[in-house]
């Protein structure tokens, strides 16, 4: 019998694994990984992005948690040996329309608290000599990581501190009863006194494992990437963002300097036909005909059709995509995109059909299960472990 069980090898299931064990270091704890190591979906396949918190409600969690975890991930790093970089993310407005978007969400940047600079055209173009633009902001708390790297480290010292970790057990059947929760994986059965699930693509699952209903489903969105050619490894120093358009669900393409030497250009958002749908041809048959058929995400798509097929588009139309990035670095060539590995985004679709924005918990008596931790949850993955820690807290002193 186990104290915890946490559900979940990304960085999310680390850091609250991590986090458990340093506040109760005499508890038995295992982590149940589905796969053969960590981190192998969302934390290993991003932008690598340590972000400041630019986009997200002020007093929203995403707002604080990304705060929190943008220091929080930093000093990880600087504990752990893990290479990061602080080189600052400039928001780049290319139009009048933008600029007005680009004033509104200074106003936001600033109410989180945030530093920041507004660049004129000269300013700009000062700063990074082969964007263009009719203003920019500059955010210098924005960073780089490689969150595959961070994950392993957690790993590493969960481990060290005496927690095991459970490479290859997929979870299929969960029992909830009045003194422990008893989970059937693939690799045997596992009873604990409180489980903590953060199964990030399938955490609806999850949780409908537990015969609760999430009030929504997880759909998978492929963000597909390029990888700038080597001659043009240091055309930009810093992030570069478009401005968000408020008609568009997700950030938009943007140039990622990454903390390999590589700038990637990315990523759009495309629904995958799977779960872990990192290629085009990648069709589950359970996971699409769940996703088509559930109101929630019909409706979704029915408020979505025009962003949808413009994503679709450029996906299928490398110009197209190379187009959004020209925006504002016009100096890029279509051979200039090399392949990139894609990534999937798990994004939870309320069943009135809302992209649902914030993290959200669903919680039963012995339970604690992340529902929906979109970006940026890989950079507020240390504060949502505390925040799990904090939730569990009551029930493992009483």
């Amino acid at each position: 019998m186990y104290d915890i069980v946490i559900i979940g090898g990304g960085i999310v299931g680390l850091s609250t694994a991590l986090q458990l064990k340093q506040a109760y270091p005499h508890k038995r704890m295992v982590v149940l990984e589905k796969e053969q190591g960590p981190a192998r979906h969302q934390s290993g396949h991003n932008s690598g992005v340590i972000h400041a918190g630019v986009y997200y409600a002020p007093g929203s969690l995403k707002a604080r948690f990304c705060l929190e975890g943008n220091r929080a991930t930093r000093a990880f790093c600087e504990r752990h040996d893990v290479a990061y970089k602080r080189c600052g993310k400039l928001l780049v407005a290319t139009s009048a329309e933008e600029v007005a978007r680009l004033r509104t969400l200074g106003q936001r940047i600033a109410a989180n608290g945030l530093e920041n600079t507004w660049l004129a055209p000269g300013e700009l173009a000062e700063r990074e000599p082969h964007i263009r633009g009719e203003a920019g902001i500059f955010v210098p708390a924005s960073g780089i990581v490689d969150y595959a790297a961070v994950a392993r480290a957690m790993a590493a010292e969960f481990a060290r501190l005496g927690g095991e970790i459970r490479y290859g057990a997929a979870v299929v059947g969960l029992e909830e009863r009045s003194a422990e929760v008893v989970a059937t994986t693939s690799a045997g059965s596992f009873s604990a006194r409180y489980l903590v699930s953060c199964a990030g693509l399938y955490a609806d699952r999850i949780i409908r494992l537990l015969g609760k209903n999430p009030g929504f489903t997880v759909c998978p969105f492929r963000g597909e990437y390029f990888a700038l050619a080597e001659r043009k490894s240091e055309i930009v120093s810093h992030l570069i963002y478009p401005v968000p358009d408020p008609a568009m669900p997700f950030l938009g393409v943007h140039l990622t300097p990454m903390i390999d030497g590589r700038i990637t250009v990315g990523p759009n958002a495309v629904l995958a036909l799977s779960r872990e749908g990192y290629r085009r041809r990648d069709v589950s048959p359970r996971d699409t005909g769940e996703m088509l058929t559930h109101p929630g995400v019909l409706k979704m798509l029915a408020r979505h059709v025009k962003p949808g097929l413009f994503e679709l588009k450029n996906s299928l139309y490398k110009r197209g995509y190379l187009a959004r990035v020209q925006a504002y670095c016009p100096s890029l060539e279509l051979e200039d995109l090399t392949p990139y590995p894609a990534g999937v985004r798990a994004q939870a679709v309320a069943d009135d059909g809302r992209l649902m924005g914030d993290f959200v918990f669903v919680n039963t008596a012995r339970t604690v299960n992340v529902g929906n931790a979109p970006s940026p949850a890989a950079t507020s993955a240390l504060p949502i472990g505390a925040h799990i820690v904090e939730q569990l807290k009551a029930r493992l002193d009483g």
